[in-house]
């Protein structure tokens, strides 16, 4: 991706078109993969093609001059000696072995050049292999593919054009901004406002809730605080919930190195007795053995409060104690008690700030694309903490504006591509390969596959059901009017075909950057073999940016993003959201569509989706935060 930034860099070197190639540095084995890490650095393998195929033709066009002017020299003599070929060849002999050892010279030579280049290039790509781990089953994949892949030249080569034509012209300021400002700030965070309170002091407690929470940080994030709302609906203890090992995220990290906890338990205090241990006398209670663990085979996912009362309840007052293995979605939307409701916002908006470690490195990331801190904002101040982004600028020129940023989070990720069943432009080897991923990390839908009439690739997409490429995530931001120097940091890790799939965009948009092009490595040395830490830092770096793009609504980071930005962004925190089936129809039309044409279709489509709208039933509140029980409206 580029050279490794000093710590006093304001601003990452430029990342060039062909050079991208993001992957992750944590194994990633299954059928999930966390939006975190990218890894900075070339595509050697890219490179040595490049450097062999010049060197080769060097080669080729020297021995064929060579090969040439030795048969013309022969035939010339031929015609003007005939009649004394022997005298001739006896008294040239030396120059015809001295020809024949310069075309052996050259093929001696093109074997060792090109065993030179093959062994540097090894010698290159060996550490960044060793670096991220065997076990990075994503950046195989990611690396594999090495021929570009274009699904819509024609679009691709107007936008280009577009992007060009426009290059020196002012940019419309509206892209930076919410096309209802109005609407959107008049809702303001209100889900900390005091209410009914314990004030210190609770009902009869029934007992301790224990938590074991799957997934990445985003999913562990909702367990946390649908845990919460459990706990309070129980009247029980919550003991601060425990993150699960997986060889999914590979990361052993817990509660305490994300979340800052003193600030978690007295920040809800008042609601719900939170502690960090379980009581001594309990701690030697089989719970297995005494019925107390509740998987997620005995509660229904989206359950009801009534379920929980009638289910655990019962357990909890007999056994005093009741640990919920797994516990994610297992907590409804709806119908959901006002004040319930109001918890899980406070304790996903108020409650959970990133420790300092975290503050204080995303701190400087952000700090290094605005070149500045000024302008601050109230996304910011919850986000950073008491770090200012200043502390990776001292010494730079901070009187100019900041610099503004896009902030997209792409999932093109080889589990996503190969569970969605779509074709991405890449023929039979695609195929081929996708279908092997499926029959080693998807065995049940294979077999689904061979009892149901499958959708064809092309009803898929037609359908909104295909992830989007980063071809197509460029198309959307160009027909937007972003220009071609728009800085976009990138989240998302080990995107399939690697820089191949990254050409299309990196073509629009060449100054695309991430983490690893904005920290140092001995900055970003505390998170290498942590994923949740890592995940954490794109979090903040797509919340705190001046424009979020996603690609797919229903990933939980996009999510938790997009309602943060909702919930603190005063009106001023624009999100883009296509809608893929919209989308699908009109990139169908490549071939005939006008470049104005594109541009007004994909304007229209995000700006319908930014329209305000309150939260509707059922809907998630991390995401939709919109509502009475978790913001105010002024007016």
């Amino acid at each position: 991706m580029g050279k490794q930034r000093s710590p006093r860099s304001p601003r990452p070197p430029h990342v060039v078109s062909g050079n991208m190639n993001v992957k992750s540095s944590y194994g990633m084995n299954s059928c999930q993969i966390r939006c975190s890490e990218s890894s900075p650095g070339g595509d050697h393998i890219t490179g040595r093609r490049s450097l062999e195929g010049e060197y080769l033709s060097s080669k080729a066009g020297i021995y064929h001059g060579s090969k040439n002017d030795s048969i013309q020299c022969s035939v010339a003599s031929k015609g003007m000696y005939y009649g004394r070929r022997q005298m001739f060849f006896l008294s040239h002999v030396r120059s015809i072995a001295l020809v024949v050892a310069f075309i052996g010279a050259l093929f001696l030579l093109d074997s060792l050049m090109f065993s030179i280049i093959h062994s540097m290039n090894l010698q290159i790509s060996s550490p960044q292999r060793d670096s991220v781990g065997l076990q990075d089953d994503h950046n195989a994949y990611a690396k594999q593919e090495q021929t570009q892949v274009e699904m819509y030249s024609n679009l691709l080569n107007l936008a280009s054009a577009d992007l060009t034509k426009k290059g020196l012209e002012p940019e419309f300021s509206t892209l930076w901004e919410e096309p209802y400002k109005e609407q959107a700030s008049a809702w303001k965070p209100c889900a900390d406002k005091k209410g009914p309170t314990h004030q210190g002091t609770y009902p009869v407690n029934n007992g301790f809730l224990l938590v074991s929470a799957n997934g990445g940080i985003n999913q562990q994030r909702v367990a946390v605080c649908n845990a919460v709302a459990v706990a309070s609906l129980l009247n029980a203890t919550l003991v601060i919930p425990k993150f699960l090992f997986s060889n999914v995220w590979n990361d052993p990290s817990q509660f305490g190195d994300i979340y800052q906890e003193e600030h978690f338990i007295n920040t809800l205090k008042d609601e719900v007795n939170i502690i960090k241990e379980l009581p001594s006398h309990l701690q030697s209670l089989h719970i297995e053995e005494i019925g107390s663990l509740i998987t997620d085979a005995d509660i229904m996912k989206e359950a009801k409060p009534a379920d929980f009362i009638r289910i655990i309840l019962p357990i909890l007052q007999k056994n005093g104690v009741v640990h919920f293995l797994g516990f994610g979605n297992r907590l409804g939307f709806d119908p959901l008690p006002f004040n319930l409701q109001r918890l899980r916002c406070k304790c996903n908006f108020h409650a959970l700030k990133f420790v300092p470690k975290i503050q204080q490195a995303a701190s400087l990331l952000v700090g290094r694309i605005r070149k500045t801190d000024i302008g601050r904002s109230l996304l910011d101040n919850q986000l950073l903490g008491n770090f200012t982004a200043d502390n990776a600028l001292r010494g730079q020129d901070t009187s100019r504006d900041p610099s503004k940023y896009l902030a997209l989070h792409l999932r093109f990720e080889i589990d996503m591509v190969a569970y969605s069943l779509c074709a991405f432009g890449g023929g039979e080897d695609e195929a081929k390969e996708l279908e092997a991923y499926r029959k080693v990390h998807f065995p049940i839908v294979v077999e689904r596959l061979k009892n149901t009439k499958s959708v064809s690739p092309a009803e898929l997409r037609k359908l909104g059901k295909c992830p989007l490429t980063p071809e197509e995530a460029g198309l959307v931001l160009s027909g937007l009017g972003f220009k071609r120097s728009t800085y976009i940091f990138l989240a998302g890790s080990g995107i399939y075909g690697g820089s191949s799939r990254m050409h299309a965009l990196t073509r629009l948009y060449p100054n695309l950057v991430t983490k690893e092009n904005l920290l140092t490595p001995s900055e970003l040395a505390p998170f290498r073999n942590f994923s949740s830490q890592l995940a954490a830092l794109d979090f903040i770096a797509c919340a705190t940016s001046d424009v979020f793009a996603m690609t797919d609504s229903g990933s939980q980071l996009s999510s938790l993003v997009s309602g943060y930005r909702v919930y603190y962004g005063n009106g001023q925190a624009p999100t883009i959201r296509p809608n893929k089936k919209r989308l699908a129809a009109v990139l169908k039309e490549n071939g005939t569509i006008s470049w104005n044409r594109f541009q007004e279709r994909v304007t229209k489509m995000i700006q319908e989706d930014q329209r305000v709208n309150v939260r509707g039933f059922g809907r998630s509140v991390y995401r939709q935060p919109r509502c009475h029980e978790c913001m105010c409206k002024l007016h």
